[in-house]
């Protein structure tokens, strides 16, 4: 077997600047919607009432104890397949699946991220507002929730990461991602090595470019906590 990068690369280039922008635009829909999932999941879960911890406690449960491929497939294929019953032809695109696939399983991740965020703040300066006779809302508007997510902000940048990494699972349900876009480029070249390899790296680079970026965002908090100090 001889390796031909020269050849591959040149080839894969254009097709995988067309997976990017896939793999970009689901991963970017995905932790919007996943911000405000998780947001909703976490207000439940600090929620007095006792339906609604149940409902977040279930839904973190549910999604946090299957494999996001199980999850994918349901979308897809078991969820198309039940309305079906009741209305014919019912059935989610690829992206569509995906960007539910993925909101759901990045919102139970960031209403953990968000609790502890919560809870990290001082309970002091919950009581200070309170005494100065700030309604509980108003405390958690101004007070808990600004602090909480200047705390929480580099894990939700490494959650988007995450996101960006896991969009290559959706390849299963043939999103025109990454991942498949090589697949389809290896069943009609007949090479495997050097598809994989240039994948791999081209993940790499991008997934660096976002670790740089959230030690950077890391560092700027901490420089701003201890100037305020």
């Amino acid at each position: 077997m001889k390796l031909d990068f020269a050849t591959v690369i040149p080839e894969m280039w254009p097709l995988l600047l067309d997976g990017l922008k896939v793999t970009v635009a689901i991963s970017l829909i995905s932790i919007a919607l996943g911000l405000v999932i998780g947001f909703l999941s976490c207000l439940m879960g600090l929620s007095r009432v006792a339906p609604l911890r149940w409902i977040s406690k279930g839904y973190i449960w549910l999604i946090r104890g299957t494999p996001m491929i199980v999850q994918a497939y349901f979308v897809f294929f078991a969820i198309p397949a039940l309305v079906s019953m009741f209305a014919s032809g019912f059935k989610f695109s690829s992206f569509s699946a995906g960007v539910i696939t993925l909101s759901l399983n990045a919102g139970a991740y960031l209403s953990e991220i968000f609790r502890s965020g919560i809870q990290a703040v001082p309970v002091g300066q919950t009581e200070a507002a309170r005494s100065l006779g700030l309604t509980p809302t108003k405390t958690m508007l101004r007070v808990v929730l600004p602090q909480a997510f200047k705390i929480t902000v580099p894990s939700i940048v490494n959650q988007f990461i995450i996101s960006v990494k896991d969009t290559s699972i959706l390849s299963v349900i043939s999103l025109p991602e990454l991942v498949n876009i090589t697949k389809q480029y290896t069943g009609a070249s007949y090479k495997l090595f050097e598809p994989y390899s240039f994948v791999a790296l081209f993940y790499l680079v991008i997934i660096s470019v976002l670790m740089v970026l959230s030690k950077y965002i890391e560092k700027r908090m901490n420089y701003g906590a201890q100037k305020r100090n």
